[in-house]
């Protein structure tokens, strides 16, 4: 029970590595506060500045505190940089960077004043390595990565340790939508993706959320501004 009396908010709560992180930190003891666009507990728009601005303190008055910080929402946008629109690019910096860097702002304060607390921020391999036809998307997370590095270093003080996963494929609805779009069988396709995995398949949703309750808890007290790769061993290509 490393969460017993922990207040933890995870955003994109109702996506498939969402639910698994809020059962895992529930299972650990957590109280967890969930947003979403849909289906949580607090739904709303990650691209609105003021939701974003006062969703800590909300979740903080909700709960009776706020001790972790999950920003785990995300979108992945694909194709080269000439087929990118402007909207792809305003959407994915909205929801990848803006509505991190404004969750983080607004809940280290509060963290700060309760004597310390844990921000886990959702990178990815591609973030760090980045990989071919993806650059709005690798873009983002690049931001997040450096953004996680930065605050790990200046709000160590305070007692707040920041760190990042960083995922590379992830068997979720995301990712099965998204070859369905593109004409895919998703099961074929997911098959595919595993046979180039050496541990022989890509993540799972668990996988992913085990290593962030990791980040989250008192098992990983002395990491700030780290940057963990959760890969199954596949370099991206």
């Amino acid at each position: 029970m490393r969460f017993e009396g922990k207040k933890a908010l995870v955003t994109g709560a109702s996506g498939g590595i969402g639910k698994a992180i809020v059962a895992r930190l529930k299972r650990e003891g957590a109280t967890v506060l969930t947003t979403d666009r849909t289906g949580a507990e607090i739904n709303g728009d990650l691209t609105d500045a003021e939701f974003c601005d006062g969703l800590p303190s909300q979740a903080a008055e909700k709960m009776g505190g706020l001790d972790i910080l999950v920003n785990n929402a995300g979108i992945i946008t694909r194709g080269k940089i000439t087929e990118a629109t402007d909207d792809d690019l305003r959407l994915t910096m909205a929801i990848n960077v803006e509505a991190p860097f404004r969750l983080c702002r607004a809940a280290i304060p509060i963290m700060a004043d309760a004597g310390g607390g844990a921000i886990v921020n959702t990178s990815s391999c591609w973030g760090v390595h980045p990989g071919p036809n993806h650059p709005v998307y690798i873009m983002s997370k690049a931001a997040i990565a450096s953004l996680t590095q930065c605050l790990g270093r200046d709000h160590a003080h305070q007692n707040i340790r920041v760190n990042a996963v960083c995922p590379n494929e992830v068997n979720t609805p995301m990712i099965r939508t998204g070859f369905a779009i593109r004409g895919l069988d998703p099961d074929k396709a997911i098959d595919e993706l595993n046979a180039t995995v050496p541990l022989g398949r890509i993540a799972e949703p668990e996988d992913i959320a085990d290593v962030i309750a990791f980040l989250a808890s008192d098992d990983a007290r002395y990491m700030c501004g780290a940057l963990l790769e959760v890969n199954g061993g596949k370099p991206v290509v």
